[in-house]
């Protein structure tokens, strides 16, 4: 039971997440809703016995969002002042009810799927680290490599494309500067 309640919560926590990484206009909400929930993804490895995998899923996937929160710190103005829109009572309405109904969802479910098996079972005399390791150097290891690459090459044009817009730190400068460079920034998208 202790696992069903925690697989429909982490279930719902990461679709949660992902939904405000989609729908959210402020990029560093987005990327913090996104590294929450690669760790909520993690939770389900560690919940079905796999740690190899829920740890690789923390360190890689989460230190690669972290990546990208850095490169979001270097890109975008965090000097300037955020205002925050109050939501309509019907969308506070709306998360509330489906916050119930996922609360009765995860108590009826276990009773509905107690026939439910694994596709694809453990080996005996395999421990899980060497089953991945098998796995991802021999069927996967191409598809691994290009993911290695393009990190790499994304890592890299950030930092490039980082040098080329900051010439000064934005600490060093005055208000009017900030300010003209705003401006001139906004009449260049125009």
């Amino acid at each position: 039971m202790f696992e069903a309640i925690a697989f429909y919560l982490f279930a719902f926590l990461t679709v949660a997440m992902f939904s405000i990484t989609v729908l959210t206009s402020q990029a560093l909400y987005a990327l913090t809703s996104l590294a929450a929930g690669m760790i909520f993804i993690s939770a389900f490895f560690f919940l079905l016995g796999a740690d190899f995998l829920g740890a690789v899923q923390i360190i890689v996937y989460t230190g690669a969002v972290m990546a990208l929160y850095a490169f979001g710190m270097m890109f975008f103005d965090t000097t300037r002042e955020l205002k925050e829109k109050n939501s309509s009572s019907m969308i506070v309405f709306g998360l509330s009810g489906l916050a119930a109904l996922m609360v009765v969802v995860i108590f009826v479910t276990p009773i509905a799927s107690e026939h439910i098996s694994a596709i694809y079972p453990m080996h005996e005399n395999v421990g899980n680290t060497q089953e991945v390791g098998m796995i991802l150097f021999t069927k996967y290891l191409v598809p691994f490599e290009v993911a290695a690459v393009m990190l790499l090459v994304a890592m890299i044009s950030g930092i490039v494309l980082a040098g080329k817009k900051m010439d000064r730190s934005l600490t060093q400068m005055s208000e009017e500067e900030i300010q003209s460079m705003q401006e001139s920034d906004k009449k260049a998208v125009l």
